[in-house]
Parts: structure tokens; sequence; C-alpha cells
């Protein structure tokens, strides 16, 4: 029999509440005799089968990945209930910062640096509309600080620096009730909090969306365990300023000003130190073979088929994104990560031209490679950081372009590379399957981010369009 509101049911005569050492790992997803909760997930503990029953495949789904990471971490799990320890501790909660604490801890285990602070950032931001006013309340950074240093696991059994101490014990006298965010007025107040930045100031879009995920996803799993009958994020809405999703056009270089920027490097820094040398093919491949920065800084030679002749490949299996270094399990500013948004041991293969294969040839003949085969490292022989080749590709600006060009938005940022580089492969002709295929992207996010960047097309299409009309 299975619980009410996802909660799991047992079959067999329940345990006692306590650890237990006979846990089997769920079966597949099957079918539950129920209109409204058809999904259903079973289990064994301590012999009797627990089930849990959902109204969607993805939350039967998440859960049942949450049951075997448990099982994988080697987790006590209630003979009472038929849930692992750290499920228990969300169930329990009944505060916000309670809940935030424990499902921060349960979704931990395994995720990526980003992950973690998408997720603490999206439950920071919530925060501080879940707690309570009041005299002496103290700012909003203090409590947001205290916020995230409280809900890492790390954190759990320390007691809180004095620079916490005042924020995290107001947090902890008056955070809200986690049911309080199924009121209407307090999912409103939550869901203005989450387009604000700390002073005020209107959030970006991209920033929006990724804390409402963020969100979206912790009030899934409160659903899940019974704590919500609805999710409030669902409700909130958005007042809508006019935001484009497409990439500016005026970051887009031409092939004469990519160059010229290339060359450019080589005068940043000193010869001898070779500061800006070293990363002329760093930006090349990101501007000939249209790479993410952290995928290139991931790069290493075995991944490179470098001909004498004609066009090469370069194949991607990993990133090395930068982050904040409490986010990452070796205490590193780079998380080590599969390619982004595919499976973590999905490669993506890239073909390269010509003069992408010689500046990549030219560059290891130069500077050879670090111990682990990588192309690019900064001065001392470590992972390239962004602050190093950011500093040097805003040098390398001040060289190649002209005041007005330098104050202008054109390629601001390394980033803006990998933009110009797809915009040049649709205008050559290469098709959205193509050019989604060699960035990474699915085509429909190539075709709504780059539609504004698409030129000479116009009189190519008048002609098409004349031809057609003679015809007739």
């Amino acid at each position: 029999m299975s619980g009410e509101k996802g909660r799991p049911g047992r079959r067999g005569t329940p345990g006692s509440k306590g650890e237990t050492r006979n846990v089997r790992r769920p079966w597949k997803i099957g079918k539950a005799n129920s209109k409204t909760k058809p999904h259903m997930v079973r289990w064994v503990v301590a012999g009797d089968v627990c089930t849990a029953t959902f109204a969607t495949f993805p939350l039967a789904d998440g859960f049942r990945s949450d049951l075997i990471q448990a099982m994988n971490r080697g987790e006590e799990f209630d003979v009472a209930t038929g849930l692992p320890v750290s499920m228990l501790k969300v169930g329990e909660a009944r505060t916000w910062l309670e809940f935030c604490k424990a499902y921060v801890g349960i979704r931990w285990e395994g995720a990526a640096a980003k992950t973690r602070d998408s997720i603490t950032d999206s439950l920071a931001t919530a925060t501080l509309a879940m707690v309570a006013e009041g005299p002496g309340r103290p700012p909003l950074r203090d409590l947001r600080r205290a916020f995230l240093w409280a809900v890492l696991p790390a954190n759990s059994e320390s007691e809180a620096p004095g620079e916490f101490a005042v924020a995290l014990r107001w947090l902890q006298q008056h955070s809200k009730s986690l049911k309080d965010i199924a009121d209407p007025e307090t999912a409103r107040r939550v869901g203005r909090r989450l387009t604000l930045t700390l002073d005020g100031r209107p959030v970006a879009d991209d920033t929006y969306k990724r804390r409402r995920r963020g969100l979206n996803t912790a009030m899934v799993y409160a659903i899940e365990l019974g704590e919500l009958t609805e999710n409030p994020v669902k409700g909130m809405k958005r007042t809508r300023v006019a935001t484009q999703d497409e990439i500016d056009p005026r970051v887009v270089v031409t092939h004469t000003q990519a160059r010229e920027l290339l060359a450019a490097l080589s005068y940043v820094g000193s010869w001898h130190r070779a500061r800006g040398r070293r990363l002329v093919a760093f930006f090349a491949t990101l501007y000939y073979g249209g790479l993410r920065p952290a995928e290139a800084v991931a790069l290493r030679e075995i991944d490179c088929e470098l001909p004498e002749e004609g066009w090469g490949r370069l194949t991607l299996v990993k990133t090395l994104p930068v982050t904040t270094k409490k986010w990452t399990d070796d205490g590193e500013r780079h998380d080590r990560r599969g390619l982004k948004q595919r499976p973590r041991k999905a490669a993506r293969v890239v073909p390269i031209p010509p003069q992408l294969v010689a500046t990549l040839k030219a560059h290891v003949k130069e500077f050879g490679t670090a111990d682990d085969g990588r192309l690019f490292r900064n001065e001392r022989g470590g992972i390239l950081g962004s602050t190093t080749y950011s500093r040097a590709w805003e040098e390398a600006r001040q060289f190649a372009f002209k005041p007005a060009q330098v104050e202008s938005p054109l390629a601001g940022r390394p980033y803006d590379l990998r933009h110009a580089a797809i915009t040049t492969w649709l205008n050559a002709g290469v098709s959205l399957a193509d050019a989604a295929k060699r960035a990474g992207n699915s085509p429909e996010v190539i075709s709504r981010r780059y539609a504004g960047c698409l030129d000479g097309q116009e009189g190519n299409i008048n002609k098409r369009i004349e031809r057609g009309l003679e015809d007739g």
C-alpha cells in the first residue's frame, strides 16, 4: 500500500525506527493502481517492500535516483519509514532554514560545483523573503553569507564563526515555516526577491531563470516527501521587461578583426615571459573551433588530430569550469566535469580548419604541454585561470582596436570569439543542425540566439524570391 502525498508505504510488518543492514536497490519504475499517482517506486528495507507513488514519471525517477545515491553512500535507512536518514531530515524539517540545510545535504553528493552554486544561490535568495521582519534585522548581505555558510554540509557540526554568528542566530529565530511558502502572498514576495540583486536592482533574465529552476527543484522535492501539496513556484509571475535571448551583433568580430586580435596577443607582456604568446592558440580554439573557454582549458594533446595538411579534429571529452573553492570536492577553483548538458563520458568531435591546425602545432612546438597533457597552462604550469586569460584579452583589445572600438561591446569578452565562430559558420551556409553539433548546442538554441547575427542574407534571399517569381 502506498502512502499519501508521495510518502512511502510498507508491505509486510512495519519495523521499528533505526538502522537496517538489509537494503536493496529499487526496481524500475512501475505502474500504480491510481489515476492521480500512476508511477510507483519500490525498494526493500529489512525484508519489507516499501513503495511510493507519484503523479509524474520525473518525480518518481528523481525519488528513485535519490534512494540509489543514498544506498551508494552507505547511509542508514529507517526501518519504520523505509527512508534514508538524509531524506528523513528533509521530511522532518519544520522551518525553511532546516529544510534548506537538509535539502542541500541530500543534493550535494555527486553534484557539479556549478550545480551546487546554483542550488544554494536560489535558496539563499528565497531565504531573504522567508524570514520574518523585526527590529535589529541584519543587512541582507550578512543574512545571505550566514545562510551560505550554514547550508554547507561540511559545516553541519561546526559552530558559526563570529562573523556569521549574529546573522545566523537571526535566521534561526525568524525563519518561517516551510509550509508558509504555499501562502500566495509569501510566494509573491519570494518570486519578487528572485528578480532582484541585494541592492534592489533587477537581475539578468538568465539569472532569474536559473534561480527559479533551482527553487522549483527544491519545491518538487518537498512535494515528493509530502511536505507541500502544490508547487508554489508555478504561481510566481514575473513582470517581464523587453529582454532578448539573442546575441548582440555588436560583440561579433569580423575575420580580419579576429586575426588582428590574435596577432595583438603576441605583444601582451614581455617577449621573455611570453604571457600573451602562450595564449594565442587558446583564443584561436575559441574563434576557429567555437569552443567554450572551459573546454579549451581542458584540451589535451591527445584530443587533437593535427595532420600535415588540410582540416584536423578536436575530440572534446571534459571541461574545467571556474567556480568557487567551497563548491568543489577538492577545494580547487576548477571543477572537473564532462561536457556541458551531456552525459559524463560523452564526446564531441569538432572539425578545425588548417589555420587552427597550424596554430596548435606551433604552440606545442614552442610551449610543450602540461604534465597531464593539457595544451594551455598558466606561467607556473597550473590550470589556466579565467582571470589570467581575461586580463590578457583586454590588453590585446587595447593594441588591436581603435579607442572607440575599445569602448564598444566588440569582442568585449573572450566568449565573444565563440559567438563569432558560430556566426561565421551560419553565414557561410552551414545548416543549423551541423552548427549546433559542432558548438554543442541544440538547433533551437542556435536559431534563437544567433538570428540577429546573420548578415548578407537579404540579398541572396531576394534573388531566390525573384527567380521563383520569374519561374511563375
